[in-house]
């Protein structure tokens, strides 16, 4: 982290400096929002969570060296803090700030589905010709958002950072943090419809990016996805689209955009259960590609990322680079060995576009196909239907057997009718202890499922019971 004073900390967070004079010029490198991890030279940030409250650790913090911003008068301090309205606040108001002092290009990752197997795809191409800064696991939210950027080193040229949102509002709070130069939008689905309502309230909730950023912005979007394909002519500006599907494309030439701002694939095909080729027709260029990752979806990120890499000012070959050297990460379709068992690991999150695109990823993968499915959160008033669909997309897959677990989940398995195996479960436990009794060697299992059902637990099993 490029270095700030105490007084230009305070002034970004709007809060009131308790200290010397001399001491303002006292300078942090680092920012944490863990007491364990706060230490000289770091400003701590006491957040307050539904179970501890981070001022409670304050003591210990300046006893190690660090400094402290607070809600609360520090008494009987001889170290300097800052007093502030909100930490919660003032970390994003630092964070804008941090951002403004550096010179990087940012992309934002936005969307419903995929954005961090997009943010990784983005990464890799963009890392064959600059040092990159990209989001680490899941940081992407109001909390993460802000630590991420304070990770960001003088060094970096580009930041790649992937911005979640589950209500109104959110992506303005987000996108003044982030204040992207460039925005890659993966789809619009069907996702946090407890308070986005419905697919053209998740569109709104997206684009409220485009309100807020202060510099020249140019989004890249995902052509296939109908919503998306409204943003033409819209404060959205004039988008770069890609597609993998040949209508798409067409419906878009129909609108009169230009091959310029196309990105288009063809020659789609699985090279085996673990990759698949394609070619991606570029503006003025064309680039054969294996993608080392399996899934169709995966061209798309592939031609998103190729889409940036060009705007960045990428050759050819570093653009096929970039995208054949692309790695999956732990609980994203990460493909996990335990013993002669292959575990698709995508337990970290789940909603119905995501659990189709695996399921298909499933179908794909030899010997037996065994999909282990929990609970889907955040859905809103269709939330049996939409489970119900996933059921119906795992029959239409020839799926060999499906595990399921959780209330919602049990309209998944009334969807999958026609599934040679389908148990349902109340109890995780219980069908951890039945799957591993059911399972072969030469089976693949995918595991997903939204956070909250800890589906962790099951690959971890399974590893424990193969590997």
């Amino acid at each position: 982290m490029k270095a700030l004073t105490l007084e230009q900390v305070t002034y970004a967070c709007k809060g009131r400096y308790f200290g010397s004079v001399k001491d303002q010029e006292q300078t942090i490198t680092q920012v944490t929002t863990d007491s364990r991890k706060a230490g000289r030279n770091c400003l701590f940030i006491p957040l307050k969570g539904t179970r501890a409250d981070g001022h409670d650790y304050i003591e210990s913090v300046v006893l190690g060296g660090a400094i402290c911003l607070t809600e609360k008068k520090l008494t009987q301090a001889e170290e300097p803090y800052i007093l502030v309205d909100s930490t919660y606040q003032a970390l994003k108001d630092l964070a804008q700030y941090y951002l403004t002092q550096l010179s990087i290009k940012v992309v934002g990752i936005i969307g419903s589905v995929g954005k961090t197997s997009t943010k990784e795809m983005v990464a890799s191409v963009l890392e064959q010709k600059y040092k990159v800064l990209k989001t680490a696991g899941n940081f992407n939210n109001e909390v993460g958002l802000p630590l991420t950027v304070f990770r960001i080193e003088e060094e970096h040229e580009v930041a790649v950072l992937e911005m979640g949102i589950s209500e109104f509002q959110e992506m303005t709070r987000l996108a003044r943090i982030a204040n992207p130069d460039y925005v890659v939008m993966t789809n619009i689905g069907a996702c946090h419809l407890e308070n986005l309502i419905d697919l053209d309230g998740v569109l709104k909730a997206k684009s409220e990016v485009f309100d807020v950023v202060t510099k020249p912005l140019q989004a890249v979007v995902n052509g296939d996805d109908a919503k998306l394909r409204t943003l033409e002519g819209t404060k959205a500006g004039t988008p770069i689209y890609f597609c993998k599907d040949q209508k798409s494309a067409g419906l878009l030439k129909e609108q009169g955009i230009a091959n310029e701002r196309l990105y288009l694939a063809d020659g789609i095909e699985s090279r085996d259960a673990y990759s698949i080729n394609a070619t991606l027709h570029i503006p003025d260029e064309e680039i054969s590609v294996t993608i080392p990752i399996p899934g169709e979806h995966n061209v798309a990120n592939a031609l998103a990322a190729a889409a940036i890499g060009k705007q960045l000012g990428l050759t050819k070959e570093e653009i096929k680079a970039g995208i054949e050297s692309v790695q999956t990460i732990s609980g994203r379709s990460n493909f996990v060995k335990a013993g002669a068992v292959t575990i698709i690991d995508d337990c970290y999150n789940a909603n119905p576009m995501s659990m189709k695109a695996s399921l298909d990823v499933l179908s794909n993968m030899p010997g037996r196909k065994i999909a282990v499915l929990g609970d889907m959160g955040e859905l809103g008033s269709q939330e049996k239907q939409l489970h119900r669909e996933v059921g119906e997309h795992a029959a239409e897959k020839s799926i060999d057997a499906l595990f399921v677990c959780g209330e919602l989940s049990k309209e998944i398995a009334k969807g999958a009718a026609g599934i040679a195996k389908i148990a349902s479960y109340d109890k995780l436990d219980e069908m951890i202890e039945e799957l591993k009794c059911y399972l072969e060697d030469g089976d693949t299992v995918l595991v997903k499922a939204s956070h909250f059902m800890e589906y962790p637990k099951v690959v971890e099993a399974i590893e424990k019971a193969f590997g």
